[in-house]
């Protein structure tokens, strides 16, 4: 009965959201779907509370390239990538920045995480050049399933399957499957 009312009151949610799916399609006329994906999220992210979470997912459904109807992004978190997909039973906590990258099933990440679109976002090799000038490589990070990123971790790479980012960790490096990690740079320090 619980999941059947969830589907039902995530259902009813999308409608709600449908007007700002609509004018997202729409924004696409006029600005790159990164723009619009920001500017969106930006706007709905301030919407509090477990009618946030639902209209949230309502409208992430129908914009980004996958994201499950049972996905939780709270409050006050930004996505800037619209090729972005966050499988089924997500959680994202608040205030987290999330770039390009895919997010499978039963990830849960924690308050103030960033997930950035890779660790080539920025290059600055020419000192007579602005680095807003330079340009960058933007590489899609994946989060294998069942995953838990701690609070203010900070993901540059690829983290496997059934892993643990302690809190406060960057991660340079991709890492491999059922390890925990820690650092600044994130070391493996167990196998899990």
């Amino acid at each position: 009965m619980k999941n059947a009312l969830k589907s039902f009151l995530f259902f009813i949610f999308a409608l709600f959201a449908s007007p700002f799916t609509l004018l997202y399609f729409i924004s696409l006329l006029l600005v790159n779907k990164n723009q619009s994906i920001t500017f969106f999220s930006q706007l709905l992210c301030l919407l509090p509370g477990k009618t946030g979470v639902y209209f949230r997912a309502g409208f992430y459904r129908f914009t980004l390239s996958a994201c499950s109807k049972d996905a939780v992004v709270s409050f006050a978190t930004l996505l800037s990538q619209q090729d972005t997909s966050i499988g089924s039973g997500v959680y994202i906590g608040p205030q987290c920045n999330i770039g390009m990258c895919d997010i499978q099933q039963d990830v849960i990440i924690g308050s103030g995480v960033h997930i950035m679109s890779g660790s080539k976002q920025h290059n600055f090799e020419q000192n007579d050049k602005p680095i807003r000038d330079q340009g960058g490589t933007y590489t899609k990070v994946t989060i294998g399933k069942n995953s838990w990123i701690g609070n203010c971790a900070l993901i540059m790479a690829d983290i496997g399957e059934n892993c643990v980012v302690a809190a406060g960790s960057v991660v340079t490096k991709p890492v491999p499957d059922n390890v925990i990690v820690a650092g600044n740079p994130a070391k493996v320090i167990k196998s899990r």
